[in-house]
């Protein structure tokens, strides 16, 4: 199993009943991250990669440093968006050949960092490649860099589009070989290409057309290139339902493009390897908020649960984060899971601002003062991606259990 079980009197997250996990952390709210559910989602993105396709974990979707020391091992290597997040894949113990970093507005000290570190660079500007040769140069080695290709085609389906049409991402396909060829002359260390369409996709066959195009367009530029191919990461992309009509992704589609493609890519450049960069798929299931009702309150004919966590520590759950159509996460009263009292609720949080709901009139269980709010599938884009700041409310804590 790799996502919680709900079918128990109350939610368990690491072997540990919620109310006395609640104990332990010693505060509400908190994001308590299983460390089993993790590694059995990691197994079996193994179980269905073809072999010699390496698996990265990216940072982005849960950067807390426990759970990015406890996932290390369990990869081939991280991808980093920024320097912060370079200093923990190191200090996690990660390995620099094995760190790709991207990002449209790299720094100048970042990329210094970068080089200085050995870690490979995805070059999303002619700007990056002239800060990268002079870096290489005032620090007296190697710049590792691949070129991030802007696609000319988008992932249909994609929760966010990363690629295709005008991006600030990457390099446009029809911009690439000007900047291939001008590596070469910079002196650069060329290792391969970085294309990502997309991301949070539920469609396993629309991602498997994506990485047939992707690697199209890889060989189809890697005849500008100034060096043999060795690295493409083709990213991720690969979804988690949020909502009630969301399907399960099938990987079976996914495994069989990448064993077409990794074959392709071999016979067209040997001794490259082929990368998939995954972060939400990887631990977004195996987290979940908490907070505890602080009031029951009824206005005219709706009940609201008024916890003491929000939007600012959950954006996500409150429909604030990229939905057209707030729609409801998973949420559960974590210590009922099996009252046969229900009722229609609404969650919400301490702030002063309507947009602070953590559920909009769900089904729950009938729920008291000091009852514990869970809201699933938050191991990802939760904590790192709100703005804990927002009306000066105590921050939550996150712990790996």
């Amino acid at each position: 199993m790799d996502r919680f079980d709900l079918s128990g009197a109350e939610l368990q997250v690491g072997g540990l009943a919620l109310s006395l996990l609640a104990e332990r952390v010693g505060q509400t709210p908190f994001y308590a991250y299983d460390r089993a559910l993790i590694a059995a989602r990691i197994a079996a993105v193994r179980q269905v990669l073809p072999a010699g396709v390496h698996l990265h974990y990216a940072i982005k979707a849960n950067p807390m440093p426990a759970l990015v020391g406890f996932v290390r091992p369990l990869v081939d290597g991280m991808d980093v968006a920024s320097a912060a997040e370079l200093r923990l894949a190191l200090d996690a113990g990660a390995d620099p050949q094995g760190i790709g970093f991207a990002g449209p507005g790299k720094r100048e000290a970042e990329l210094r960092q970068a080089v200085a570190s050995g870690v490979l660079l995805h070059v999303e500007s002619a700007r990056e490649l002239h800060l990268l040769a002079d870096a290489a140069q005032s620090l007296g080695r190697g710049a590792r860099v691949a070129l991030r290709i802007n696609p000319d085609f988008e992932l249909r389906g994609a929760g966010m589009h990363m690629g295709g049409g005008a991006k600030p991402f990457g390099v446009d396909a029809e911009q690439a070989p000007a900047l291939l060829r001008a590596m070469g002359r910079q002196g650069l260390v060329f290792e391969g290409f970085h294309v990502y369409p997309g991301s949070q996709n539920l469609r396993g066959e629309v991602i498997a057309e994506s990485l047939r195009r992707s690697l199209d367009l890889v060989l189809r530029l890697a005849q500008d290139a100034p060096a043999p191919v060795r690295s493409v990461n083709l990213g991720g992309g690969w979804g988690i339902p949020y909502f009630p009509a969301d399907r399960r992704l099938d990987l079976a589609p996914v495994a069989e493009a990448l064993a077409q493609v990794r074959e392709r890519l071999v016979q067209a450049q040997p001794g490259a390897h082929l990368v998939v960069e995954l972060g939400r798929y990887l631990v977004g299931e195996a987290g979940v908020y908490v907070a505890r009702v602080l009031d029951r309150k009824q206005s005219r004919d709706q009940v609201f649960l008024v916890t003491d966590g929000g939007m600012h520590q959950h954006l996500a759950a409150s429909g604030n984060f990229g939905q057209v159509i707030r729609r409801n996460y998973p949420v559960v009263i974590g210590n009922r899971l099996q009252s046969a009292e229900r009722e229609t609720a609404s969650v919400v949080g301490p702030l002063c601002t309507p947009l602070d709901v953590l559920a909009d009139r769900m089904d729950l269980a009938v729920a008291e003062p000091g009852d514990l709010v869970a809201v699933l599938q938050s191991g990802a884009y939760g904590a790192s991606a709100s703005p804990q700041g927002f009306l000066s409310h105590p921050a939550c804590l996150e712990v790996l259990v």
